[in-house]
């Protein structure tokens, strides 16, 4: 059994394969953090708790117990207003304006596999003892609130999934003003907390600190996770790195307004919450009904940053990650965007995917600019026709020129969006967000549908499945080009509208599952200006997302690398660029552009009629060499050698499951004068075994080396001249075939 519980003591105890997570109920009443940690037998863990009386500064929960205190006792699910004076997870308010509330503890539940939560993406199970899971039933009988705490563990990951349920148990309204996902009491105040921030073309570059007294907060008041800060936090041992220290993992699975923060209290302790935003936010909750909150992810890790990584790595890929594509290599694409924009016809598209599939690629993606009359971005986003104009044929006649060179379709789309000058628009100029009487904020010429409304997501279903069902389509980019301003909706009543923005991520995830599910042999890429919606929640319906607008090789070793702290490889897209890039006007080598690209989903973006000889042949190599390696990259597991966060020096390596096999990539951007000679220290392999060891790119013989020799001592790197220098170094154990 993953749970168990021991009556006597009042305890749960939860175990994945290398850690354990435990909590107690304090006189049969609170739910009381104990361990998240190192997994444990369990032998005393009814005496790890310890209660200390403090000053009357924190008043003493129980009369007759005064070392009892709510404000310093460790708790799994903090309320506000009764005598905790830390951050709250969540805020009720009643009719009469009160907003305190104190559950106890009322039942629990413990049973095989996982339920789907409402509405919302989540991890889940395919089979029952693939996870145990506890749902632990808080109870305030004076407001007739009920909490329920729901835990899963699974059998072959370290990762812990929390989520919460808010049910009016009374028979009058109460509003939510606070409904985060998750709370827990760490022991200390010795971490650093590391997350990811940016902004477009400079998405989730890593931050770390240390954690000082006080509050630490993350968060999106965008509407969307954003491209700023990402929907995770990471609390770490002073010592840790990739491969030593204790890392605490906190992803959510959600892709609107986020908060995730750590507090130090005055006793130095830490408290984590998480979950939804509560700014702007409320939610009314009828008598007899629920509120689900998002799934927040838990990963504990003993062997520092990168086994964390590797963990969500595994989970997200195959336990979030749905659809055919799930377990799919995917295919090398080219995305005409940088080599037409707006400006292009049915032959220019066909003469561009002509020249892919002489190079070796599998997919043409039509992108913006095919439909109403959208010859720029200020127009026609809404109507979701073909310019006839441009294809006078239709997309059927595209979709079949483009099949019959041997390459699969795919389209862009911008569902969520509409555009003042387009039909939509004039015949439902309320469908938007909006307030009445206030200005509409465009950004990029363009509003935001309002997805909270049903007749919106109705529309938006059909005239895509139209679109889809009317050639064979194998590929969508959906993208989201601004976030929210004036979130307000005409369907909701007054009462209602703060929960605009939730009700709109519920609506976009009904859209997602309805069109996933009626087109499931279709690979959908998520898109946000790039990556400015990369989080779980999408993840959950497109198992892949645009991983930045920003090409540049350079720049794309940060994005990728933050990047990897959390998502796998499989659910980046990656391509390669002309240059000068059109985001920053650096020229890269095109080696160097193929080996960023290549350590990703591959994919370009360019003018491919306009490659020169030698051009051409190296870009065939590049696709011809990735199609041998695409599974090993894509589903193999992930160490970061080299950080360019710290340094000239990049570097990453994928290894098989089995260890036989492995990829090093290694990133030089600038030459430096007369440079020491440096080795690579690889990860993770077998060091009882030997490996030749090849330069992927040459045809030069393999070398042989051991597997701790190779840990131990380190590849020897080469001397170049020259900037932006790149090598793929290949790895096979002894006695497995080139």
């Amino acid at each position: 059994m993953m749970i168990q519980y021991d009556a006597v003591n009042q305890l749960f105890h939860l175990q994945t394969k290398s850690a354990s997570y435990v909590i107690q109920l304090v006189q049969g009443k609170y739910a009381a953090h104990v361990h998240w940690g190192r997994r444990v037998r369990g032998t005393g863990l009814s005496d790890t708790l310890a209660l200390r009386r403090r000053c009357s500064f924190s008043p003493s929960t129980e009369p007759d117990e005064l070392s009892l205190s709510l404000d310093t006792l460790p708790q799994e699910m903090p309320a506000y207003g009764s005598s905790d004076f830390r951050v709250p997870a969540y805020q009720v308010q009643l009719d009469n304006g009160s907003t305190v509330s104190e559950p106890v503890y009322e039942s629990h539940r413990i049973y095989p596999g996982k339920s789907r939560l409402e509405g919302l993406p989540s991890t889940y199970a395919e089979a029952e003892d693939e996870a145990e899971s506890l749902d632990i039933v808080l109870h305030d009988p004076l407001i007739g609130l009920k909490v329920v705490l729901t835990y899963t563990v699974f059998r072959d990951f370290d990762a812990v999934a929390r989520s919460v349920r808010y049910v009016n148990a009374s028979g009058q309204p109460m509003r939510l003003l606070r409904a985060l996902s998750m709370g827990i009491d760490l022991p200390h105040a010795k971490f650093d907390a590391l997350h990811l921030s940016g902004s477009w073309a400079r998405e989730r570059y890593v931050e770390r600190r240390p954690l000082t007294t006080g509050g630490s907060v993350i968060e999106s008041r965008r509407g969307a996770s954003s491209h700023s800060l990402n929907p995770f936090l990471a609390l770490l041992s002073p010592d840790a790195d990739e491969e030593h220290g204790e890392a605490y993992g906190f992803s959510l699975v959600y892709s609107g307004n986020f908060i995730a923060q750590a507090e130090i209290d005055p006793y130095g302790t830490t408290r984590v919450v998480m979950g939804i935003n509560p700014f702007d936010f409320a939610w009314l909750l009828e008598a007899g009904e629920s509120f689900q909150a998002p799934e927040a992810v838990l990963v504990y890790a003993s062997e520092g940053i990168g086994q964390m990584s590797r963990t969500y790595h595994r989970l997200y890929r195959t336990r979030l990650c749905r659809g055919s594509y799930r377990d799919q290599s995917r295919p090398i694409l080219i995305n005409n965007w940088e080599a037409t924009y707006f400006q292009f016809t049915a032959d220019r598209i066909e003469d561009i995917a002509q020249a892919g599939q002489a190079l070796g690629l599998e997919l043409f993606v039509l992108d913006d600019g095919w439909f109403g009359r959208r010859d720029n971005d200020r127009s026609s986003l809404g109507d979701w026709f073909v310019d006839r104009k441009k294809l006078p044929l239709g997309l059927p006649d595209l979709a079949e020129r483009v099949r019959k060179l041997g390459l699969q379709f795919g389209l862009w789309f911008e569902p969520e969006m509409v555009s003042p000058d387009s039909d939509l628009y004039r015949k439902h100029p309320d469908w938007c967000l909006h307030v009445p009487d206030r200005r509409r904020t465009l950004a990029r010429h363009q509003l935001v549908l309002d997805f909270s409304r049903q007749d919106v997501r109705d529309y938006i279903v059909t005239v895509m499945s139209e679109i889809l069902s009317s050639c064979p389509i194998s590929y969508v980019k959906w993208d989201m080009n601004r976030n929210m301003t004036e979130i307000g909706s005409a369907g909701l009543t007054r009462d209602r509208q703060r929960e605009t923005a939730h009700r709109y991520m519920l609506g976009l995830y009904e859209v997602l599952e309805r069109i996933t599910s009626a087109f499931p042999d279709v690979l959908f890429e998520s898109c946000s200006g790039g990556g400015g919606r990369f989080d779980p929640g999408m993840l959950y319906y497109m198992p892949q997302t645009w991983t930045s607008d920003n090409t540049d090789a350079v720049e794309r070793l940060k994005i990728q690398y933050g990047t990897s702290l959390v998502y796998p490889i499989s659910s980046m897209g990656a391509h390669v660029s002309a240059v000068p890039n059109h985001q920053v006007h650096r020229t890269t080598s095109l080696a160097m552009r193929g080996h960023v690209a290549m350590s990703g989903n591959l994919g370009y973006e360019l003018d491919l009629t306009s490659f020169t000889d030698q051009e051409r042949e190296l870009v065939k190599q590049q696709i011809t060499l990735y199609k041998e390696l695409r599974s090993l990259i894509q589903f193999g597991d992930l160490y970061r050698l080299l950080s360019p966060f710290e340094g000239n020096e990049t570097a990453w390596m994928f290894l098989s499951q089995d260890r036989s096999e492995a990829l090093v990539a290694y990133f030089q951007v600038l030459a430096e004068p007369n440079p020491p000679l440096r080795k690579l220290r690889l990860r993770g392999l077998d060091e009882t075994a030997d490996y030749q060891v090849w330069d992927a790119d040459a045809e030069e013989a393999s070398k042989v080396c051991g597997g701790d020799e190779l840990m131990g001592i380190g590849l020897q790197l080469p001397v170049w001249k020259g900037d932006f220098k790149s090598v793929f170094m290949r790895l096979k154990k002894e006695g497995v075939s080139r």
